[in-house]
Parts: C-alpha cells; sequence; structure tokens
C-alpha cells in the first residue's frame, strides 16, 4: 500500500519536478489522469507503454508519494534520485545558456534552426565530439539502434558516459524522404523521430537537432523545414539569423530567438558571438 491520499488529485504540469508536459500527455493517453491513478499503477508496464524513462516515472512517483500520501518520505533521497535523472548541461555560450534555461536539459530534444552558415555547427566544439557520418535515414537509423543498444549495456567511452548526442542535419537525410518517390517516407521519418525522443528518455541525454529553414508562403517569414509533422518532436527549438548590428558587428555574429521551450516564453532573444565561444569544463 501507498498511504493514504487527502484528494484524488488530477495530474497537471508544475504539480512536482519532473512532471513534464510531454510526461503528461503520455500519461492521459495511458487513462492515468490522478495521483493516485500513477502510484497505483505498475510503473515497468506504463513506462514500456508509454515510451517513457522507468527512472523518471520512478522519481516523479516518489516525489508525489512525498507530497500526498500519508507517510513521511525523506527528502534528501528524492532530491538525488531527481538529480540522477535530470541534469543541464552548459553549451559553453553564457548567452545561449541564458536563453534554454541554463542550458541543454538532459531527456529532451533541443533544435536548432537556422539557415547554411548560420552557426549551428560550432568546429572547434568538435574536438571533444565523436564522429559518425550518415548519408541517409537508413544509416541514421541503424547508427542510432546500435548507439542506444551499446547505451543500455553500458558501454560507454573512455572518457566517460555520452551526454550529449548531436545530430547535424536531421534535414539532410528527412528531406529526401519526403518526396513523391518515397511512400513510406512519412512513416521512416516518424520511426526516425521516435528514436530520437527515445535516446533522450531512456539513457538521459541531451539530444541536439541542426535543423535548416525555409520561407512560408504566405508571409515570407523563416520557418523551421519538415513542416509540421517534425515540429512535436523537440521540446525546444532556437532560431539562429544572421545580425551585423549585435555583438560588435562581427562576421560571426548572429541572433537567437527562442520558438518553443517549455520552460521559458517565447519569443525572447539573445545576441551571440560564435568568435568567442567559452569551451569550459562544465560545457557539452
Amino acid at each position: 500500500m501507498h498511504g493514504d491520499f487527502t484528494t484524488a488529485m488530477i495530474l497537471r504540469v508544475g504539480l512536482c519536478p519532473g512532471l513534464t508536459p510531454e510526461m503528461l500527455q503520455h500519461l492521459k493517453t495511458s487513462g492515468i489522469k490522478t495521483v493516485e491513478d500513477l502510484v497505483s499503477s505498475d510503473l515497468e508496464e506504463i513506462a514500456q507503454k508509454c515510451s517513457l524513462s522507468y527512472k523518471a516515472l520512478a522519481a516523479v512517483r516518489r516525489i508525489l508519494l512525498a507530497q500526498f500520501a500519508s507517510f513521511p518520505v525523506n527528502g534528501a533521497d528524492l532530491y538525488e534520485e531527481l538529480k540522477n535523472t535530470t541534469a543541464i548541461l552548459s553549451t559553453g555560450s553564457k548567452s545561449l545558456d541564458k536563453l534554454l534555461d541554463s542550458g541543454l536539459y538532459t531527456g529532451e530534444v533541443t533544435e536548432l534552426v537556422g539557415a547554411p552558415g548560420a552557426g549551428k555547427t560550432q568546429a572547434e566544439a568538435l574536438q571533444r565530439v565523436q564522429v559518425i557520418r550518415v548519408f541517409n535515414a537508413y544509416k541514421m537509423l541503424d547508427a542510432l539502434q546500435e548507439f542506444r543498444s551499446s547505451a543500455a549495456h553500458q558501454v560507454v567511452s573512455a572518457s566517460g558516459p555520452v551526454k550529449v548526442l548531436v545530430i547535424d542535419s536531421i534535414s539532410a537525410v528527412v528531406y529526401p524522404l519526403l518526396g513523391s518517390r518515397q511512400p513510406d517516407g512519412m512513416a521512416l521519418m516518424m520511426h526516425l523521430a521516435w528514436e530520437v525522443k527515445t535516446l533522450a528518455r531512456e539513457l538521459g541525454m541531451a539530444v541536439v537537432l541542426t535543423n535548416h529553414v525555409t520561407r512560408d508562403s504566405g508571409n515570407g517569414h523563416l520557418k523551421p523545414a519538415l513542416g509540421r509533422s517534425w515540429s512535436f518532436v523537440p521540446s525546444t527549438r532556437v532560431l539562429l539569423e544572421d545580425s551585423k548590428e549585435s555583438c560588435g558587428g562581427t562576421g560571426t555574429s548572429r541572433i537567437a530567438s527562442l520558438t518553443k521551450c517549455p520552460r521559458q516564453p517565447v519569443g525572447i532573444q539573445v545576441d551571440l558571438d560564435l568568435g568567442n565561444w567559452e569551451l569550459t569544463e562544465g560545457a557539452a
């Protein structure tokens, strides 16, 4: 038994740390709508059914028990469990970290959107990155599935566990799927999306995608490529645009705008100088 609950509290965003909008949506789809529903359910079954991290669900359940059950739970244990489930990784740029509410969040997908040469990829950062080159969606799926299998068996690099997965660029492999000669292209794109989101959730990683831009036929504004079908994949989206006025007017100046985020107001902007990236110890 989990103790008596004072109320059949409805699960909602902000009820407790770790209960994200995405997790909430998956739980509601599976009929888990109240605190009592969650704490009395089989977490392994729910995790598998909803493609959610068992560790994340367990951490949320323990926090809910501490808040609403009739018996006490050690707060230090709860904090350690939540801390082990979610981490925030610095990008190496104070401005970008500020835009992202402190940095890249593990368990989530962040997408950087911009035209070619907008600065979505930083060459200096690749000094600490293991690079795998793939040239189509099938090879990318193979690489992601192999990586997930290796990580699940705790096979890590000599420098420690992998914290961040970067896919540069996702549009390069997805665009060819969307033509008329690829009848199963949309299904393959959704499979790729599922793999990306599952890696973030199950392995507790920060996944970063880069995506190109197109112009809206109606108003001419820049918008992320791949359309609405892909828009649900990233939790956070940042649009990078050239700026000759900001950061001293150098050719490395960019404006970063937040276009989607579960924690910050959409529309806020920061100036970035790509020529002054800080590769600090805590940077991803």
